[in-house]
């Protein structure tokens, strides 16, 4: 699968996509006799058409690997530590990206910043969202026309202007032609000891397949049921019960922080949004009081240890507190993938 990545920050989309693969190749392996005598005439097939269509296979029994065909990112640090660890070309300001200029891909994914739609709530649909960000995601979306897209944004999108935001976007997609469906989901959910509820936008080209995705796990009787305006179909928003929380973000210096919210005997869930985010307290060992690591908080995002090293201390704090968490994002494409 050939992608395109928007605001990529260190690379949690690429991570998670490039995790769900590894994964779902391991489970298709299992109880498989050897690849070499045994490999499907299908599967030869599929390994010369990517060999055609330079899609990346390592060898290893047919073994396709997802290939990003670029990236969006301004933030020079959140750059350096992305080009580290991917060898990628950066389109940069997304507002630049001349979309003639980009090669074809099947899935668009990006976490856009929420900033405040001027006219949205006039229902005006695709031309509610130009002057915004998210009308440059349209913009390419429109022009490149990517079976997938994958988005995410803070949980506050759901409510924002009383909700006429979030309708203008799902309105804005509709009228792209996409069939949609979305979730609310913490990362606590994941295997990160982390609060961090995010909402999550899957869209599916109109006439192309669409795989339910979401539901993730369970559902409570604290879902929120959607009636988006489009004329295609009602979805649901799913979400959790938890603290509301994350890894401070942001363009102020202060490090991220916890404060003390469970006896020591009970797990620990980082929680560092909130009032408490910018003052310095975290939690250590119930009764004393430090602060978080940059590396414990790599952990924290499904990041491997010192995945942000060379950056100073608090350019790691900003660029894993604007990150994804690497481990929703696996499990999403795992989904998409099943």
């Amino acid at each position: 699968m050939k992608y395109f990545s928007l605001f990529s920050g260190i690379g949690g989309f690429e991570l998670g996509i490039k995790h769900a693969y590894e994964n779902n190749h391991n489970r298709r392996g299992e109880n498989r006799e050897p690849k070499e005598k045994f490999r499907s005439s299908e599967e030869n097939l599929l390994n010369s058409r990517n060999q055609s269509n330079n899609i990346s296979s390592d060898g290893d029994g047919g073994r396709i690997r997802p290939i990003c065909v670029g990236f969006s990112e301004i933030d020079k640090y959140a750059t350096e530590v992305y080009s580290k660890h991917f060898n990628h070309k950066n389109y940069g300001d997304i507002t630049q990206i001349d979309t003639e200029g980009l090669p074809d891909f099947e899935l668009l994914c990006g976490g856009f910043p929420c900033q405040s739609f001027s006219i949205a709530g006039k229902r005006g649909g695709f031309d509610d969202t130009r002057g915004t960000l998210f009308f440059d995601i349209a913009r390419i979306a429109k022009a490149k026309r990517p079976r997938l897209l994958f988005l995410e944004n803070v949980k506050g999108l759901l409510s924002h202007d009383k909700g006429k935001t979030f309708e203008t976007i799902i309105t804005t997609l509709d009228e792209l032609g996409y069939d949609l469906q979305w979730q609310v989901l913490n990362s606590k959910n994941h295997g990160v000891p982390q609060n961090r509820e995010r909402v999550f936008i899957i869209g599916h080209l109109r006439g192309t397949n669409r795989p339910q995705v979401f539901p993730i796990g369970e559902t409570n009787n604290s879902s929120i049921k959607i009636s988006k305006r489009g004329k295609h179909q009602q979805d649901i928003v799913y979400r959790t019960d938890g603290i509301m929380g994350t890894l401070a973000a942001g363009t102020h210096a202060s490090t991220p922080h916890l404060t003390k919210i469970q006896q020591l005997n009970k797990p620990k869930h980082s929680n560092t949004g909130g009032p408490s985010a910018r003052n310095g307290q975290k939690l250590v060992n119930g009764t004393s009081i430090r602060r978080l690591t940059p590396t414990e908080c790599e952990r924290l995002q499904g990041f491997p240890d010192r995945w942000t090293e060379g950056l100073s201390d608090t350019q790691r704090y900003k660029t894993l507190g604007n990150a994804v968490t690497v481990n929703v994002i696996k499990a999403i494409i795992e989904k998409l993938l099943n």
